[in-house]
């Protein structure tokens, strides 16, 4: 098995990009094994919609990456306290989705640390009934991997916020996540270790069952993931606009009267709007829908599709600004 340590690189989507390379491009006559620490993100599943997993509004102020993955299952949260593993092997049949072929080694290096870790359910790994891992695979037909978090020092307080989501109702076809109880390992070590400190652990516990090598990722490597994050993991197309159709109904009660905005959203684009409400306005508001149909469902393409029209004529008193965070589900402030 080679070894592949990213951790000084904590890019998030270029960490995945690297991953996808590798899985991709690589040899495959060779398994490897990937270590990487991402800076504060929301990684998102393949399937899922991603207004329906972050809190979009403490995700924009607190600067959190938000990143689609190309695996499935839930959104996780990742920071300088959560460490990632990636094993990357032939596929098989009997190893997609067995996840406790890939988790067995990382339980068993967690096990002679003292800490009673276990798989439980189908892809986590549990301490005392706690979640402090999280696993998802992805396979090509030829190649695969199954990787995972692992919650160490993490700050659980940030995952609570920024997957907290206080919005008005969205119904969609993507997978939605399951939260669960979770726990930082360092809660369970009497000794003073870090997260560095486990990466290490873990690698010397992989050697005392096969043969590990070193492969230091080469310039062309990085290239390589720089293009893939470039055209892919740093785009919004991808982030956002690659969940499934969904429909959000947005409604809240102002000054002027209630406001009722209903979108079909497909693509990551609004396919259709329909704006309902007691307000007492001036001009025709299936115009102003008519605006909003064709434009990419975030907050700027909203506001830039809107700058030229006086929304205040709609509504009767309403500022542009107040109509644009009624749109976009990622407001909290404004969830009904």
């Amino acid at each position: 098995m080679r070894y592949i340590d990213t951790t000084p690189v904590n890019d998030p989507t270029l960490n995945l990009a690297l991953e996808e390379h590798v899985l991709r491009t690589f040899p495959d006559d060779e398994d490897y094994v990937i270590f990487y620490i991402n800076e504060p993100s929301i990684i998102i599943g393949r399937n899922q919609n991603t207004l329906e997993e972050i809190n979009a509004r403490y995700v924009e102020e607190n600067d959190i990456h938000v990143v689609r993955r190309v695996s499935g299952g839930g959104a996780v949260y990742h920071d300088f306290g959560n460490l990632n593993f990636s094993f990357i092997t032939d596929y098989a049949p009997d190893r997609l989705n067995n996840f406790e072929h890939f988790t067995r080694p990382v339980v068993h290096a967690l096990n002679d640390l003292g800490v009673p870790a276990e798989l439980k359910g189908r892809n986590d790994i549990v301490v005392n009934d706690r979640k402090v891992s999280g696993n998802a695979q992805y396979s090509t037909g030829k190649r695969m991997f199954s990787h995972g978090t692992l919650l160490f020092d993490s700050n659980l307080g940030e995952v609570t916020r920024a997957l907290d989501v206080k919005q008005s109702k969205i119904e969609s076809k993507g997978h939605k996540s399951a939260r669960s109880r979770v726990a930082n390992i360092s809660e369970f070590l009497e000794d003073a270790f870090t997260v560095h400190d486990l990466r290490k652990h873990l690698l010397e516990s992989f050697k005392e069952t096969q043969d590990v090598s070193v492969y230091d990722p080469t310039e062309a490597d990085w290239e390589a993931a720089r293009a893939l994050a470039d055209k892919k993991y740093r785009t919004w197309a991808w982030n956002y606009g690659a969940s499934p159709a969904f429909d959000v109904q947005r409604v809240r009660r102002f000054d002027i009267g209630e406001v009722d905005v209903r979108l079909n959203v497909d693509n990551g684009i609004i396919q259709q709007a329909t704006i309902y409400g007691d307000f007492l306005g001036h001009g025709d508001v299936e115009n102003l829908a008519d605006r909003l149909e064709g434009v990419s469902y975030r907050r700027g393409a909203i506001a830039d599709a809107l700058s030229d029209v006086n929304v205040s004529d709609y509504f009767g008193g309403l500022k542009r600004a107040d109509f644009v965070n009624l749109v976009y589900a990622g407001d909290e402030a404004d969830a009904a």
